[in-house]
């Protein structure tokens, strides 16, 4: 909600203005108190989804994807996230020979994840079944 007091405005309609992050409308907002039109979205991420081209057998809302592993992360916006999963899922590798991994970090609408130059590690654990 926005609370005006001695004549001040806010002006939303600038491009790049944060009033979809605070759930309002690009608009010029003069009224003494103003509820946004539509939700706050701050935390848009439920999940980390953590992807690898080279398995198959996952599946996400009963459709077929490349994660391995997901999580919310526990850390507040900003903080170092360290993740370790507690219980390990082997999934069948789709190749006889690995020469290469491409990974990647999503959210639930796969949406690649902006880490903003972080340095990122993710080990994976292979064995033989």
């Amino acid at each position: 909600m926005l609370i005006l007091e001695n004549n001040y405005h806010v002006d939303f309609r600038p491009d790049h203005s944060i009033c979809s992050l605070l759930g309002f409308n690009h608009d010029l907002y003069t009224s003494d108190y103003q509820e946004s039109e539509n939700p706050v979205n701050i935390l848009s991420v439920n999940s980390v989804l953590v992807n690898i081209d080279i398995i198959s057998g996952s599946y996400l809302n009963g459709q077929r994807n490349p994660t391995i592993y997901s999580f919310f992360p526990a850390v507040s916006p900003g903080y170092k996230i360290i993740e370790t999963p507690a219980n390990l899922v082997y999934l069948p590798i789709t190749l006889d020979s690995i020469y290469s991994i491409e990974t990647s970090l999503t959210d639930l609408n796969g949406q690649q994840l902006n880490l903003r130059g972080e340095n990122v590690t993710i080990r994976f654990h292979v064995r033989e079944i």
